[in-house]
C-alpha cells in the first residue's frame, strides 16, 4: 500500500521535477552566454590577438566533439545510488563552477605560481574559458538525456523538452543582459568587486542554486515508475549481504571497468556507423544540416567579434592600454 501511495506521489510531483531539471538548463545558458560574451575582450585586454582567440574559443567545440560520445554511452551503462546521468552532469558542474573562479582572478593566481606573471595569466585565461566552454557545452548532452530517461510518454517527453527549450531561451536573455548591467558602479561592488569579480561572483550564485537544484530530482524513482506500478511489484525484503564486502568491492570495480572499456568499443564503432548513416540521409535533411551549420557559424563568429567591435570601432578604446587611462576607459564602457 506504502509502495502505491508513492508511486502516486511521483506522478503528481511530474511538473516539480520538470522545473528542478530545467533550473539547471537555464544556470548553464546563462553562464555560458554572459561568460563567452565577456571572455573576447578579456583576452585582448591580456594582450591574445585576435587570430589566437579564435583558436582558444575552439578548444571547448573541439573537446566536446571528442568527449561527447564517449561521456554519453558511459552514462548509458554507469550504475550507482545517484542514478546514471547526475554523478556526469555534477563532475561537468564542477568544471564549471571552477571556470567561474578561474577567470576574474587569473591575474591573483598567476602571481601566486610565478614571477613573471603576465604569461601563467594567460595560461590560467585559457584554462578557464576551456573549461567553462567545454564543461558547459557537454553537459547538455546527459542533461538531454536524464530528461528523456524521466519523461519517457510521448506527451510528457513533447512537454519536458518544451520546457527545455524555453529554459534555454530566458538563459540566454538573461546571460546577455548580466554584462551590460554597470556592476562596478552598483552595490554589490564594495562585497564583490570590480566589474568583473561582480559579473563571475553572481554567475557562480545561479549556477550553483541551480546545480543544488539537481539533488532533489528523483532520477532512479522516477524512471522505475513503470516497473513499480506493473505487475511486477515482488517482495521487498532486504536481501542478504554478500560474506565479502571485499570481494563484492572487487566485482563493482571489475563491472564499472567493463562499462569503460565497452564505452570505448562503442565510441570506436561510431565512426563506420556514423558515415554509413550520412550516406542514407535524405537530401533534404542533408540540406537543413548545411543550412544548422552555416547558422552557427555565422551566429558563433557574430557573438565573438561584435562586443571587441563596438569598444574599439564605435567607442574608439584600445584593449591593451593601462587601466585607468582614457583609450582603456573608452573599451570598457564599450563592452557594457
Amino acid at each position: 500500500m506504502a509502495q502505491k501511495v508513492w508511486v502516486s506521489m511521483l506522478f503528481h510531483n511530474r511538473k516539480a521535477q520538470l522545473l528542478l531539471v530545467n533550473s539547471l538548463t537555464f544556470g548553464l545558458e546563462v553562464c555560458l552566454a554572459a561568460g563567452i560574451t565577456y571572455v573576447p575582450p578579456l583576452l585582448l585586454e591580456v594582450g591574445v590577438e585576435e587570430k589566437f582567440m579564435t583558436m582558444v574559443l575552439g578548444i571547448g567545440p573541439v573537446l566536446g566533439l571528442v568527449f561527447v560520445p564517449l561521456i554519453g554511452s558511459a552514462s548509458d551503462h554507469w550504475r550507482s545510488s545517484y542514478g546514471r546521468r547526475r554523478p556526469f552532469i555534477w563532475v561537468l558542474c564542477l568544471g564549471v563552477l571552477l571556470s567561474l573562479f578561474i577567470i576574474p582572478h587569473a591575474s591573483r593566481l598567476a602571481g601566486l605560481f610565478a614571477l613573471n606573471a603576465h604569461p601563467v595569466e594567460i595560461a590560467f585565461l585559457i584554462l578557464g574559458i576551456g573549461l567553462l566552454d567545454f564543461c558547459g557545452q557537454v553537459c547538455f548532452t546527459p542533461l538531454e538525456a536524464l530528461l528523456s530517461d524521466l519523461f519517457q510518454e510521448p506527451d510528457n517527453c513533447r512537454q519536458a523538452f518544451s520546457m527545455y527549450a524555453f529554459m534555454i531561451s530566458l538563459g540566454g536573455c538573461v546571460g546577455y543582459l548580466l554584462p551590460a548591467i554597470d556592476w562596478a558602479g552598483s552595490f554589490l561592488a564594495p562585497y564583490l568587486g570590480g566589474q568583473e569579480k561582480c559579473l563571475f561572483s553572481l554567475l557562480t550564485i545561479i549556477f550553483l542554486g541551480c546545480v543544488l537544484a539537481t539533488l532533489f530530482v528523483t532520477e532512479e524513482a522516477v524512471g522505475q515508475v513503470d516497473a513499480l506500478a506493473g505487475p511486477a511489484l515482488k517482495d521487498s525484503s532486504p536481501k542478504p549481504s554478500s560474506p565479502s564486502c571485499c570481494s563484492c568491492q572487487v566485482s563493482k570495480s571489475l563491472l564499472r571497468a567493463r562499462h569503460v572499456v565497452q564505452a570505448l568499443r562503442n565510441l570506436c564503432a561510431l565512426v563506420p556507423q556514423l558515415h554509413g548513416l550520412c550516406c542514407r540521409i535524405p537530401k533534404v535533411i542533408r540540406r537543413l544540416f548545411v543550412a544548422e551549420l552555416c547558422s552557427w557559424m555565422a551566429l558563433m563568429t557574430f557573438m565573438l567579434f561584435y562586443t571587441d567591435f563596438v569598444g574599439e570601432g564605435l567607442y574608439q578604446g584600445v584593449p591593451r592600454a593601462e587601466p585607468g587611462t582614457e583609450a582603456r576607459r573608452h573599451y570598457d564602457e564599450g563592452n557594457e
